[in-house]
């Protein structure tokens, strides 16, 4: 679930508090009085509105329902975030200019469907022939979608979207003879395309925003609101109190406990961090230590089943497979990810001298016993998956359950003022992703008229191999190039639209070198979230290093460090045959055989990160190098690879033997 705030309540030694963040875009006006009133009130009946599609979907068709939840969400992003401009803005409630924006994005995104010149059935027939009036409608609406996009993520995306628009327009004039050159689109041409098709402001990013993304938003606060995440962070804190490593463990099984609640790296880290950073700090661990540890393990909330982040939606979209399918995929990389965090955790609890932490805590038996129907709603969803059940449906019964089970603790009941608030809070917190999903919608919509996607493509596989000649040596030099380009990218731009720019782009290069589709989307998947443990921006790091005091930039590094084998496992997706049966595709002895050669893999490259072979001592620069070189190998996952790796382990692991001897 993206981009959800979540707010749970601090214990142990953390004074009483909320913590409050949103992930991947700027903060929201805390609004209050008749505004917030009256904010509240659209976003609940968007809310309605959104689990009426869901059973009784409107007769007119997809787009028609599009056009009026963009109706319902766009205004409310110009009241609820500022524009950030002084002038403009007064304090924490809209200004003139603010009401006006909305006012006028209500319209221009009601006119396809308002009883002017032959209603919504005349708009559509004027696809390719719109009149005046339809462009200066559309055009206006490409200017609110990118404002809205700027005050929810910032300048960069909307201007990623101008080079795009720019490129359309003023592509004819390159010279005819490069790859990238087309015909040239005029004006009209762009905002049909934009604004009366199923490639544009309406096409798949928001169609998955506005009936997967938003439900699951809302099953985040409602379970939120029962009281989940507290009940997550205690069963962490009960399950590890007695180990020495007990404060490290604590933070990485919060981290993704609480994941399934808010689904977002960033607000999973701020709120972890808010009931664990006082634990950390009386363990003996260092600010940015725990800050990267934080990073890394918020981060994971966006690559764990049963919610995957929102770009995990438009995988399923785009491939057009089940949801479910989309979580097959991503249970062993899962598991590998968290491998490496706890493996680099055992290691730092060694390597920093960490203390044993007596905390005042529940049993976990008694825990369980007394809220361990929180895991409910969770397993419904996957259950109800696998029966056959639509996500969309899945999601919303498995709200109700959550509804249901919030009166088995007085302290979570939901109240109808409750469940009114918990509505609402889903669809706030899916507004910056609605922006960002229709702003994407202008990318997807000049690639896809101007064939700028296949064009890239083939330049990046032309430049591999202008290199050599061997399909390997190809491969391997092309997954390089998009494994930068996508870490560049998400530097810039929010993980939605990181996925949906690479998959239009590096996507067709991988496919044209023969990868799987779901291996080549898994792929892009994977290397544009963990953009967020990426310096210089790594947001899920800034956010953690607010709650520890560490220096922002060394907890960057440290966060990095965490989740290095995650950054390698999704190569191996791509690089070889075998790989695929990381995703779980193929038969299950191959399955079983190449997680169990990726988790020894993972163990190596922890080794290297870390600096010390646990059982054995710390590890000089020789055995690290070592180590670093067997884990790499092992992931090629083919029979050479994996000997040489394995035997370059088992020398690692002898040199600090050695070593340790020498030293006694």
């Amino acid at each position: 679930m993206p981009s959800s705030q979540v707010s749970i309540p601090q214990t142990g030694d953390a004074p009483e508090a909320a913590v409050q963040v949103d992930d991947e875009e700027r903060p929201a006006r805390p609004l209050s009085g008749w505004v917030g009133t009256a904010v509240a009130v659209v976003a609940f009946v968007v809310a309605l509105l959104v689990l009426w599609q869901v059973f009784r979907p409107l007769a007119q068709g997809s787009q028609f329902y599009l056009i009026i939840f963009l109706a319902g969400v766009l205004p409310l992003v110009f009241l609820s975030y500022r524009s950030g401009l002084r002038w403009l803005d007064r304090g924490d409630q809209p200004s003139f200019a603010d009401w006006a924006l909305a006012a006028v994005a209500l319209v221009v995104c009601l006119y396809p469907v308002l009883p002017i010149d032959g209603g919504y059935n005349g708009f559509l027939d004027r696809q390719g022939l719109l009149d005046p009036r339809d462009v200066a409608m559309g055009a206006a609406l490409l200017i609110l979608v990118l404002e809205a996009c700027r005050r929810t993520t910032g300048w960069v995306l909307p201007v990623v979207c101008l080079v795009f628009l720019g490129y359309g327009y003023y592509g004819g004039f390159l010279p005819q003879g490069w790859t990238i050159a087309h015909a040239g689109l005029d004006f009209s041409q762009i905002v049909d395309a934009l604004y009366n098709s199923g490639s544009g402001f309406y096409g798949t990013p928001l169609d998955v925003a506005a009936t997967y993304i938003v439900l699951f938003t809302i099953y985040g606060a409602v379970l939120d609101l029962s009281g989940a995440g507290r009940f997550f962070v205690d069963l962490s804190v009960a399950a590890f109190r007695r180990s020495r490593s007990a404060a490290g463990r604590t933070a990485v099984a919060s981290g993704f406990l609480l994941g399934t609640v808010s689904g977002s790296g960033t607000a999973t880290a701020v709120s972890v961090g808010a009931v664990t950073w006082p634990i950390l700090r009386r363990a003996g661990y260092p600010p940015e230590q725990a800050g990267g540890m934080l990073a890394a393990a918020g981060v994971g909330a966006i690559l764990s089943p049963p919610t995957l982040g929102a770009a995990a939606f438009i995988v399923a979209e785009y491939l057009e497979v089940s949801y479910l399918t989309v979580l097959g995929w991503a249970m062993i990389p899962t598991v590998l990810y968290y491998l490496g965090i706890l493996l680099a955790v055992e290691i730092d609890a060694r390597r920093y001298g960490v203390r044993p932490v007596e905390v005042e805590a529940a049993s976990v038996w008694r825990l369980l016993a007394r809220f361990g129907y929180h895991f409910s709603s969770l397993v419904a969803i996957v259950v109800l998956l696998a029966i056959g059940v639509s996500a969309t449906r899945a999601v919303v019964y498995a709200t109700a359950l959550a509804f249901a089970l919030s009166f088995l603790d007085r302290r979570g009941w939901l109240t109808p003022r409750r469940l009114f608030e918990a509505l609402s809070a889903g669809v706030r917190g899916v507004l910056p992703v609605a922006a960002v999903c229709a702003a994407a919608g202008v990318i997807t919509a000049v690639t896809t008229k101007t064939g700028l996607g296949s064009q890239l493509a083939s330049l990046m596989v032309r430049g591999a191999r202008a290199m050599s000649d061997n399909h390997t040596v190809v491969l391997a030099l092309t997954v390089l190039f998009a494994a930068v380009a996508l870490l560049l990218l998400g530097l810039a731009v929010p993980v939605t639209a990181s996925f949906i720019i690479g998959w239009v782009i590096i996507g067709p290069a991988l496919l044209a070198l023969d990868v799987p589709a779901p291996a080549a989307a898994m792929f892009v998947f994977y290397f544009s979230v963990l953009s967020e443990v990426t310096p210089p921006t790594a947001l899920a790091a800034v956010g953690a290093s607010a709650i520890t005091g560490g220096r922002t930039i060394p907890t960057m590094w440290q966060a990095l460090k965490y989740a290095l084998p995650a950054f390698l496992v999704p190569v191996a997706f791509v690089l070889t045959g075998p790989g695929e049966y990381l995703l779980g595709r193929g038969p299950a002895l191959s399955v079983l055989w190449a997680a169990a050669v990726a988790c020894l893999a993972v163990a190596g490259l922890a080794v290297a990160t870390g600096g010390w072979v646990l059982g054995v001592g710390p590890a000089d620069p020789v055995a690290r190098v070592l180590a670093a070189a067997g884990g790499i190998l092992l992931l090629y996952l083919h029979p050479v690879a994996i000997a040489t790796g394995a035997v370059l382990l088992v020398a690692a692991v002898a040199v600090t033997l050695i070593h340790k001897r020498r030293q006694t």
